[in-house]
């Protein structure tokens, strides 16, 4: 039995086709994930099937209703999150939780409304928070109290569009945990994400790409693991090439004299008795790739502002290239292209615009300004898009963007926060290319990810939790710390040799193991 039946159906903007020709089944009683990048009509499709958006061709069937026709009977019995959940950020957990309850015509002060309140804190563990605006909550938290508001009132169909997007893997893990224990077995769910490792936790799996479903079916009758999932679908997307980085071969930098180009010495920022960072010590060598892993809320974005020059520290320094970022911030910014986990670049501006903005803000003169900035958009293959206004550009181009503007002038250190994040899958490997090319030629990279699979990457990883490390080496080395945790001692009760860790964290401990385990290990 389905609860939503497509066909053939087509949505377009202007020249844009978001929606392409698209047939699609959605089983009832099943967690479905439609799974795609930012531009993959995913959003488009989910406020299709809800009646926000009116189809431009083809026939949508939702619990038996049209919802064209029949929005307003189809409305009660649905939850729907968007990406941008509507949380009131001036109002307190209780007070959202309250006012949601009441739209849904649910009495919190009479019968079972009180209960059904109290068992989304449970359940949220936001019980301790009911006095905390929405505002002050962190990623994650946030994330959890939105799905709770969409939850009230048991919809027979919810759709959560995005509801993991930029929150770590503890809190992803936590929120299906939340909607699996949650609904009934009679409750349907569409999950939208653009994380192609979470596609093994949904019943069904639906990728799209520009606009078509590419594969419907189980998550594990396309591939057993994260990894091979990842390759199938790049296949099915056309497959990915790896080529020479245009961007590596171009650059051209004075190479530093030191032996560690970043360092953050005892580095530390209070807001008043509280900490977001502690203590936070590390070098960074020359060429070095420098991952900054930790859940939301951790200070890893703290730690970049300040190290940036962009906060300033409570206690403690950081040093760019030797320079003391607190003694002289303008000099060790000079030698840092910094892009920022948000697109931060300006939207009325034109591509060609932004570039020559940062090219004179990074102190390059008027004429090699013009050259340098005709000769980036020529690398990062801008050329087509070099008129148009950068709030009008795709994700992927954003970001391709946001790194252009970061390395117009030639910098020695890179930081890097989240620069995948949302992106396609083929763009994230591109991405990575150029990053680890540049790495190659001398550039030192800090950089910040929610996806595990790019700690990889990293020559060393800082795992950061309550605005402290509580873990530093490789990734292997890593790996090797939560196998022995994991494992602790055999059946037998004897403890385990370094080859037989060595060996279990090769082969069955993955990074998203590693960061779960060593964070609960650091709670006890």
């Amino acid at each position: 039995m389905h609860t939503v039946e497509i066909k053939n159906l087509t949505k377009t903007f202007g020249q844009t086709v978001a929606i392409d020709n698209l047939s699609l089944n959605i089983e009832k009683g099943k967690i479905t994930g439609l799974i795609g990048a930012d531009g993959a009509g995913k959003t488009t499709l989910l406020r299709t099937i809800i009646g926000l958006l009116i189809p431009g061709s083809g026939e949508i069937c939702v619990l038996g209703l049209n919802p064209e026709t029949q929005k307003e009977e189809l409305n009660r019995h649905i939850g729907y999150m968007p990406q941008k959940f509507g949380l009131y950020e001036d109002l307190t957990v209780m007070e959202n939780l309250n006012l949601y309850a009441d739209l849904k015509g649910i009495n919190v002060k009479q019968g079972s409304g009180g209960n059904v309140i109290n068992k989304m804190l449970e359940f949220t563990s936001l019980a301790p928070f009911t006095d905390r605006l929405a505002g002050a909550l962190s990623g994650g938290m946030k994330q959890k109290l939105g799905l709770a508001c969409t939850l009230l009132g048991s919809p027979e169909f919810l759709l959560l569009d995005e509801p993991s997007v930029g929150v770590d893997p503890i809190s992803r893990r936590d929120l299906m945990k939340m909607v699996r224990d949650m609904i009934t077995p009679e409750t349907t769910v569409l999950w939208s994400t653009a994380y192609l490792d979470e596609a093994h936790s949904f019943d069904t799996a639906v990728v799209m790409d520009k606009g078509k479903v590419i594969y419907e079916g189980k998550p594990h009758d396309l591939a057993p693991t994260a990894q091979e999932f990842e390759d199938k679908v790049i296949d099915l997307m056309g497959g990915y090439k790896k080529e020479e980085s245009l961007i590596a071969k171009n650059y051209s930098y004075t190479a530093p004299d030191v032996e560690y180009t970043v360092e953050a010495d005892n580095l530390e920022k209070r807001y008043g008795n509280f900490y977001a960072v502690k203590n936070n010590t590390f070098n960074i060598k020359r060429g070095e790739i420098f991952g900054l892993l930790g859940p939301n809320g951790a200070g890893k974005s703290t730690s970049f502002k300040m190290m940036c020059g962009l906060a300033r520290p409570t206690g403690g320094t950081a040093r760019i290239m030797g320079i003391d970022i607190r003694k002289n911030p303008e000099k060790a910014r000079s030698n840092l292209g910094y892009m920022a986990q948000k697109f931060s670049l300006y939207g009325t501006l034109t591509v060609k615009e932004n570039l020559n903005f940062f090219a004179l803000a990074y102190g390059i003169r008027a004429l090699e300004a013009r050259e340098k900035v005709k000769n980036i958009i020529e690398v990062f293959g801008l050329k087509e898009h070099e008129n148009s206004k950068a709030e009008s550009l795709p994700l992927g181009l954003k970001q391709r963007l946001s790194m252009a503007a970061a390395l117009i002038h030639n910098p020695p250190v890179l930081f890097l926060d989240e620069p995948t994040s949302g992106v396609d899958v083929i763009t994230r490997r591109d991405f990575w290319n150029h990053i680890t090319s540049l790495a190659k030629k001398g550039v030192t990279i800090l950089v910040t990810t929610h996806f595990m699979d790019e700690a990889e990457y990293c020559d060393r990883i800082s795992l950061f939790y309550k605005g402290q490390t509580i873990a530093l080496g490789t990734p292997l080395q890593l790996k090797q710390k939560a196998a022995s945790v994991i494992l602790k001692t055999k059946s037998d009760g004897s403890p385990l040799a370094e080859g037989e860790i060595l060996r279990y964290a090769q082969n069955d401990v993955t990074m998203e193991d590693t960061f779960i385990t060593l964070i609960k290990e650091s709670e006890k």
